[in-house]
């Protein structure tokens, strides 16, 4: 009986033969047959690596990219001339594995991070034993060549590829202590754009061929960009950092002989960053975002506004709405331009009540503060439905966290005998997954089952959809806080094209 063979994943680590931990060097001369990757046009690089290692007369398999842009001729395109390159190499191993041969592919760095190894792994190691052998990855040594701490006690380390947008890769680049961008070459003059909006080109090393004789480091302001190879990184550390972006405001110190001078406070903006697209968030709220020292907001709202050099963003959690409102109306009273984001509009269960409710306290009676409005999901989702809000209607947030649920019992109640359209905001969670089936069995009691029900979910974006029900149909487990539901009143109607409206008039 032929026992099938073992893939090893074998990290070389990133240039240096002498990075090469024992563990790879001995599964490297102990195997069978040693496979590795290579360019269009271009040597084996892992190879060439482990070139002292590989035995006389050992088998060996060159797998060859047959493209490294995306223009080819194949008829899936790029994505398609790949994944046959895969499927090709993983069969002319699994042929060598299925003889009961033992496999070293070669890998650069580590062969889990950003490495060629994976897609063999996820064909072949559910028919055959794997074993990865993990290697120093290129950023560890390119850290090591700059000589600089990357990231010390708390700070947060990024990862990034170059081949993020370059706004995205702005927005990261601001949000975390140290950073590594990796995948360079063509995409290095976005990258350099993008660590300016960060405000943190003046700090970033770049370092090519790390661990590799050939290795050289200098400033990212001082690369020429029509020379960056692919072997190449940027290292960000925490400490380049240097107070530039705050989680509080700073307190100032005074002594008698140097006495506080006050600056005016600056207005805080409030503003409605609208439910998703950026195509639905007003000029007058890009306008401010665009002159503003701070956003403040729930991170995934502050993650929506571009990034650009002298921007700080203070993110924060979904529970801690007053922290952060008077986060905002510290930087305001020190005179600092700041805005406040909501998704949707700031005034419909946003952060414009929060705001306000924090500034009740007299350390921020000089602040004026302002509210942008912003299109709110409840629009949102009736205008893709049709016109369900066309005649007087209410707006309720299901969630009992700042209320309790017989305060929303008791409103379910009156706006249904009230006869009312009815918007429902946050209607389920983890935390609570049976509060909007609660609230049917309410509006049940009040409605017919035959009451016109609209459920959008992610309206706006690119997974949005939309379901036209009825009361008694609903299905409540289908629902979550991405979802907005509308249910309609007793003249609501919905058409064969499945539009729902309200007529203004009332009998």
């Amino acid at each position: 009986m032929t026992t099938t063979g073992t893939l090893y994943g074998v990290g070389l680590g990133p240039g240096d033969p002498e990075l090469i931990t024992l563990k790879a060097a001995r599964i490297i001369g102990e195997a069978d047959v040693v496979a590795y990757h290579a360019g269009v046009s271009k040597r084996s690089y892992a190879r060439s690596i482990a070139a002292e290692l590989i035995p006389p007369g050992v088998i060996e398999e060159e797998l060859r990219y047959p493209v490294t842009t995306g223009t080819t001729a194949h008829p899936g395109g790029y994505a398609g001339a790949l994944a046959d390159f895969y499927e090709d190499s993983a069969r002319r191993l699994s042929t060598h594995l299925a003889a009961g041969r033992s496999v070293a592919l070669l890998a650069e760095g580590d062969p889990l991070f950003y490495g060629s190894y994976m897609y063999m792994h996820d064909r072949l190691a559910d028919r055959f034993d794997t074993q990865v052998i993990s290697g120093v990855p290129a950023f560890a040594a390119a850290t090591a060549a700059v000589a600089s701490p990357l990231v010390r006690q708390t700070d947060v380390l990024t990862v990034l590829p170059g081949t993020l947008p370059e706004a995205e890769l702005a927005r990261r680049l601001a949000d975390t202590d140290g950073a590594i961008i990796m995948k360079l070459g063509r995409t290095f003059p976005a990258v350099r754009r993008a660590l300016a909006a960060a405000g943190r080109l003046d700090h970033a090393m770049y370092i090519e061929r790390a661990g590799h004789p050939e290795q050289r480091h200098l400033p990212v302001a001082d690369v020429d960009e029509s020379s960056v190879p692919y072997l190449s990184l940027i290292v960000v550390n925490g400490d380049s950092l240097n107070g530039q972006r705050s989680r509080e405001p700073a307190r100032e110190r005074h002594t008698e002989s140097s006495p506080k001078v006050a600056n005016p406070a600056a207005e805080l903006v409030i503003v409605g960053l609208g439910p998703g697209p950026d195509r639905w968030m007003t000029p007058e709220v890009t306008d401010i975002l665009s002159r503003v020292d701070h956003v403040v907001g729930y991170a995934p709202y502050v993650a929506r506004v571009p990034q650009r050099e002298g921007l700080r963003r203070h993110a924060s959690g979904n529970t801690v709405e007053l922290d952060r409102a008077r986060l905002a109306l510290d930087f305001a009273s020190r005179g600092e331009r700041v805005a406040v984001v909501s998704g949707g509009d700031a005034g419909v269960f946003g952060m414009a009540a929060a705001v306000f409710e924090a500034a009740e306290d007299e350390r921020y009676a000089s602040v004026p503060i302002r509210v942008l409005p912003g299109v709110s999901a409840v629009q949102a989702v009736a205008a893709l439905a049709g016109a369900p809000i066309g005649a007087d209607f209410a707006v309720m947030n299901l969630s009992d966290r700042l209320k309790p649920w017989r305060a929303i019992d008791a409103r379910l109640r009156a706006i249904a005998d009230a006869d009312l359209v009815l918007a429902l905001y946050n209607p389920a969670s983890r935390a609570r997954p049976d509060q909007i089936a609660d609230a049917r069995k309410i509006l049940l009691e009040h409605r017919p089952a035959d009451t016109v029900v609209v459920v959008g979910r992610d309206v706006g974006r690119a997974e949005e959809s939309l379901i036209v029900t009825s009361l008694g149909d609903l299905d409540t487990d289908s629902i979550d806080m991405k979802c907005l539901v509308i249910v309609g009143s007793s003249t609501t109607r919905a058409t064969e094209r499945g539009r729902v409206w309200t007529p203004r008039w009332v009998k």
